[in-house]
């Protein structure tokens, strides 16, 4: 006799949060006022240890649009009583850590990442910063024209300029229009006084906030804060006056030309801030709206219109008023059409409303949204630091999502039209100079941590990796080939990254709109990558079974059943030609482009993964066709998985993927020698306001034996406390950035030093470059700065390697390039055995002037 079985309970999506919300968190506040929260998570041997300071620019009162208070962050990493300047960052960097800081409206965090055995030293380091900092007048006068720089890069920067024009233009009383970086002249005029009367007015015990996550003792950590922190004195608080934004009662307008080659634009619209009961609600709008290839503005804007490249749409919510925003990039002449399409579409949307589908799948983003965002110690530390500084809640997040619980189609229908409303827009553009005349005239006319990767190798050459790790319930599945410039036709450079983001389009089953709807109704990503060296699809869903079988039938549709479609061709071309315009614009991007062209000369590795303009014209579908034939081939195909998983229900799912993959070998002819291919000394002017050099010699390929060498060599001449940092920009003042890096391939690379400075100190910044490396291949190199680099580089790679998705890579990546899948555990073994003399040998054997490319771009 059969029994009758009862139905299984399905969790809903916001069940999967009900775990974090029973996390403990200690939440003590001091007799001094200083709050302290503390969350123990012992998943990683990580902590990140945070100091929220409530200040930021809308705090600065009568010196609004000064950037006090991004100076003062800038400031306290410039010395204390016990510690000199150089000190601060190099002992966090000597125990692994990686420190850095933010300001922006409202708040300045100070935030340390490191091993979690080192966490009292974190907090004995930002003690000594938020309390001592000796703001010593040499190194103030220093950092201001450091950060004089910084603004001048700002302004060098399309996409900085058009958010601070809608800023200004969308603001008319409230501080949130003054940038928190400050205006050039208003900030020339800062005096050491002032700065020193804000640091003691405003960086009190009573205004801070100090928060702890990770692998902790939490009595413990609390008993090293208290030793630091509690004998700061309680302080005076005067309260700072912020003005509120009156309601805009009429439509607002920015439109500038200047030297660009695409048009980037932004409709806003007046929003509350993120206590009001409709910020869930906004959110959950502008899911729907714009995020994803599936939200409503994408499909009818891009894919259907054609009018733009990208769309998106956010709400931004702080602690006071908020925008409502939807931006795009597109062709010159096509953005007023756009515009106009953007608010029939919103028309259309407060005339029909929103299905239940939809809901669903916006719910659905941000639950994983939120989960993801709990994915480091950094990111629980943020979202703790958030949650008490600007909501003033620790449970806020859980009231967010109750808040969404109960949203109907109605709700969300009302939210449309009570803010998105005509009244309330703002509307601003960049476009390129000789639009303004078309405009003008138109306007006439009328608008490591974790377990070993388990290898599998398949029959036909296929490999498999496998890693579970259920910390979190998420399934990270990564498809990688080889594949890049050196498999790519000469004259078509850019197939790479093209038949990348073809794959993720349209199937023989679906059509590109119907991938990202499937894919993102259930909050999952499909996503390509592409590089020098490989090319592949990403696939992250939730755990639960059905997600996994949507996800693996997504991601076997990419790659078995591509349809190359003409349209979507065509589109996503004129999407990379657009990208590689933009890079155009900035003027670092440019330079690096053009030394890496003069550099390589023909050899494929002369254009990175996105190519040049006019190999991706040169491209037809036919041309990614033959290319993917070429490269998924059972012998170049490894699926790396990792996260929460049952091996007996998903291996047999997996074989039978990898058994599909045609039969077959790849080999590919790699002449790397010559290099570099133009030698010597190169000028280029850009109509920028800094000029930027660079110096390119040879470097190892991936497979090279001195490749770890060069992997100790970039850190060595990069970071905060390197010897080249502290020199051009500490001591002289002369760039805002100076620092190397790498294109690698498998068996030829290149080492390229580069900095940003002012067009009057390009030539000593050279010539300091050049003295760094005679430093270096004369070996009068520090045990101190080797060790430094050792643990750094040791250290960020225990913390890269803390997502699934990061994980999945590296052993992917391993085993395609046939080195041992599980080769990062050894990664500390061989950056361990780098030592002085490795490091003189190989600035000798590489940086030979008769083997360096030089280019100045400026003015």
């Amino acid at each position: 006799m059969s029994k009758t079985r009862r139905p299984s309970k399905t969790k809903s999506d916001f069940d999967l949060l009900n775990t974090f919300w029973r996390e403990p968190v200690a939440r003590t506040v001091l007799p001094n006022g200083l709050t302290v929260l503390v969350k123990p998570d012992h998943s990683a041997p990580v902590a990140s240890v945070q100091v929220w300071v409530r200040t930021g620019s809308i705090h600065e009162g009568e010196n609004l649009g000064a950037g006090l208070s991004h100076y003062l962050e800038h400031m306290l990493f410039k010395g204390t009583k016990r510690r000199a300047a150089r000190e601060i960052s190099a002992t966090v960097q000597a125990h692994g850590g990686l420190i850095n800081a933010y300001t922006t409206f409202d708040r300045t965090v100070y935030h340390i990442d490191l091993p979690s055995e080192h966490t009292a030293l974190a907090v004995d380091v930002l003690a000594d910063m938020m309390l001592h900092s000796s703001i010593d007048a040499d190194e103030t006068a220093r950092e201001k024209d450091v950060i004089l720089r910084e603004i001048d890069m700002c302004r060098d920067d399309p996409d900085t300029r058009l958010g601070e024009s809608l800023f200004d233009t969308a603001f008319r009383r409230h501080p949130y229009r003054y940038p928190v970086i400050g205006y050039r002249d208003v900030f020339s005029t800062v005096t050491r006084e002032e700065l020193m009367a804000y640091y003691r007015a405003r960086y009190v015990a009573n205004n801070m906030v100090v928060v702890v996550a990770g692998d902790v003792d939490g009595a413990g950590v609390l008993a090293e804060i208290e030793k630091h922190f509690a004998d700061a004195p309680r302080a005076r608080l005067a309260p700072v006056l912020v003005e509120d934004e009156p309601a805009q009662l009429a439509p607002r307008e920015a439109h500038f030309y200047e030297d660009v080659e695409i048009t980037r634009a932004g409709l806003a619209w007046q929003a509350p801030g993120i206590a009001h009961p409709d910020a869930p609600l906004l959110d959950l709008l502008a899911t729907i709206l714009g995020a994803g290839d599936s939200s409503i503005l994408w499909q009818a804007i891009r894919e259907k219109a054609r009018l733009v490249h990208a769309i998106d749409a956010q709400s931004w919510t702080p602690g006071g008023a908020g925008l409502f925003s939807i931006s795009f990039i597109c062709d010159p002449e096509k953005r007023d059409p756009a515009i106009r399409a953007i608010n029939e579409a919103l028309a259309r949307c407060a005339s029909k409303g929103f299905t239940a589908a939809q809901i669903k799948k916006a719910i659905r983003q941000l639950v994983v949204g939120e989960i993801n965002s709990r994915k480091t110690m950094s990111g629980q530390a943020a979202r703790l630091g958030a949650s008490e500084v600007i909501v003033g809640d620790l449970g806020y997040a859980r009231a967010y999502f109750e808040r969404l619980r109960k949203v109907t189609p109605s709700d969300l229908k009302r939210v449309l039209k009570a803010y998105l409303v005509p009244e309330r827009l703002t509307t601003v553009s960049l476009s390129p100079k000789g639009e303004a005349k078309k405009a003008e005239l138109a306007i006439r006319a009328t608008s490591a941590f974790a377990p070993e990767f388990e290898e599998i190798k398949m029959p036909n050459g296929a490999r498999l990796l496998l890693q579970r790790d259920a910390h979190l319930p998420s399934l990270h599945v990564r498809l990688l080939c080889q594949g890049g410039p050196l498999f790519e036709t000469p004259g078509k450079r850019g197939a790479t990254a093209l038949l990348g983001t073809m794959l993720a389009r349209d199937t023989r089953r679906r059509t590109a709109a119907e991938v990202a709807q499937a894919i993102e109704e259930i909050g999952g990503v499909l996503y390509p990558f592409s590089g020098n060296n490989s090319i592949g699809l990403g696939v992250e869903v939730l755990s639960d079974g059905a997600d996994v079988e949507r996800g693996l039938e997504l991601l076997a549709d990419a790659v078995f059943a591509p349809a190359f479609k003409r349209g979507t061709f065509e589109t996503e071309r004129e999407a990379l030609l657009a990208a590689l315009a933009q890079d155009e614009d900035d003027v670092v991007a440019h330079g690096r482009k053009l030394v890496r062209k003069k550099f390589f000369g023909a050899y494929p590795l002369a254009c990175d993964a996105s190519g040049d303009a006019e190999g991706v014209r040169a491209l037809a579908p036919s041309d990614l066709a033959a290319l993917w034939k070429r490269l998924f081939v059972s012998q170049n195909v490894v699926l790396a998985v990792a996260g929460d998983f049952e091996k007996g229900k998903l291996l047999p799912k997996l074989k039978a993927f990898l058994r599909r993959v045609p039969n077959g070998g790849l080999a590919a002819e790699d002449h790397a020698g010559g290099m570099p291919a133009s030698p010597g000394d190169f000028t280029d002017t850009q109509p920028r306001e800094q000029a930027v050099v660079y110096q390119a010699f040879p470097g190892p390929g991936l497979l090279a034996d001195d490749f770890y060498a060069g992997e100790v060599m970039d850190e060595f001449f990069s970071g905060m406390s390197s010897r080249l940092f502290e020199r051009v920009r500490e001591e002289k003042g002369l760039a805002y950035f100076v620092r190397s890096s790498r294109v690698t391939g498998l068996r030829a690379g290149m080492f390229l030093f580069f900095a940003g400075t002012s067009p009057a100190h390009y030539e000593e910044v050279l010539r300091e470059i050049d003295a760094e490396i005679a430093r270096v291949q004369s070996g009068r190199i520090g045990e101190d700065e080797v060790e430094r680099c050792r643990v750094r580089l040791k250290a960020g790679r225990r913390m890269s390697l803390q997502t699934n998705a990061s994980r999945a890579m590296q052993a992917g990546l391993n085993a395609l390039y046939g080195q041992p899948v599980n080769d990062w555990l050894n990664y500390d073994k061989r950056i361990d055995a780098v030592g002085a003399k490795d490091l003189r040998d190989f600035a000798r054997r590489h940086f030979k002037r008769a083997l360096r490319t030089q280019l100045v771009v400026k003015p």
